[in-house]
């Protein structure tokens, strides 16, 4: 059973449209904390290359919508028959001519594409700021700088 499985079991059971959950709520569902990178709207898409929970709630037939991370909620709406899941994720759910389905969606021969062409350290978080604010600081004064040479080339030039 995966992490997030709970989740998914939680949805299927459910027979409304719309299941409006907290962060906490999901949190109680799954028995353990959401990661750190729940605060950030993309986290919630529901694009499936996004994180691993997107997954669970397509496959229990469910998309998130009105994500609130401010007040930490958001709205699981039912996916109607009628929509394609190409609609809401990167999968095909027809197989191949000759190809059984399974009942498993078949992924983009696209997907895992750049698998292994680079990694992460292990304590690296990848939701932290790219740059510290001195090294910001930095580069805003080489930009500076590059484009006072930029005004004075263009001045220069005028005359």
């Amino acid at each position: 059973m995966g992490k997030y499985d709970g989740l998914g079991a939680y949805l299927r059971a459910q027979a409304r449209e719309h299941v409006p959950m907290t962060f906490a709520e999901i949190e109680r569902v799954v028995g353990t904390k959401l990661p750190v990178s729940q605060r950030y709207q993309a986290w919630w898409s529901n694009n499936t290359s996004n994180n691993v929970m997107t997954r669970i709630w397509l496959d229990a037939g469910y998309r998130t919508e009105q994500v609130d991370t401010a007040a930490k909620k958001l709205v699981f709406r039912r996916i109607s028959k009628s929509q394609s899941s190409r609609d809401v994720n990167m999968t095909s759910l027809e197989p191949e001519p000759g190809q059984s389905s399974g009942g498993k969606p078949r992924r983009s021969p696209l997907f895992g594409a750049l698998k292994g062409t680079f990694t992460l350290a292990p304590d690296h978080d990848p939701t932290s700021p790219m740059f510290t604010g001195e090294e910001w600081a930095e580069i805003e004064k080489e930009m500076d700088e590059d484009w006072d040479q930029i005004e004075q080339g263009m001045a220069s030039s005028k005359k």
